[in-house]
């Protein structure tokens, strides 16, 4: 019972490292935006600095008022103005994206008081942005020659010369 158990597992772990090795060597062939595309959440993020703009919106409509007393308006320049933050430090420092995706998670759905989380977009979208930026890891993995088919190119050569190693995110 157990041993099937853990050929499975093994067989699962064979193929998730296949399909890791064969997102890698598209890699060392890729151009540089896809390279640095790959090295960080970049849809999590992207998503997250549309979800600020997208809360910004109705704050921006309303600023002759955001300033007067007892007007939730400026909440929603705060929460829309920190979730654009969030995105931005995402794409500079993607090996905090954990910690972005839940503040930007958090503020996407505190927006729903000062700017209606921009009509409610805002705040799915922030929560998709955050929910990806959360669950992105990056993986090193190692590419055995002979199993990429051994093409090098010379744009594997100045990548393998600009990073060393080439990584693939999940």
């Amino acid at each position: 019972m157990n041993s099937k158990k853990e050929e499975r597992i093994q067989k699962r772990e064979q193929k998730n490292q296949v399909q890791l090795e064969k997102r890698q060597s598209k890699l060392v062939d890729a151009g540089r935006f896809k390279r640095w595309r790959n090295r960080r959440p970049f849809w999590g993020a992207t998503f997250t600095l549309l979800a600020g703009l997208m809360i910004l919106y109705i704050p921006l409509h309303l600023y002759a008022i955001a300033f007067a007393p007892g007007s939730l308006a400026f909440v929603g320049f705060l929460f829309g103005g920190l979730v654009i933050i969030m995105g931005a430090l995402a794409y500079i420092y993607p090996q905090f994206s954990t910690i972005f995706g839940v503040v930007t998670i958090f503020l996407s759905i505190l927006s729903i008081m000062g700017a209606l989380g921009g009509f409610i977009v805002g705040t799915i979208v922030g929560i998709i942005g955050g929910a990806l930026c959360v669950g992105w890891s990056m993986e090193e993995v190692e590419v055995d020659e002979n199993h990429s088919g051994g093409k090098k190119t010379k744009r594997s050569k100045k990548a393998k010369e600009d990073e060393g190693t080439v990584t693939a995110s999940t």
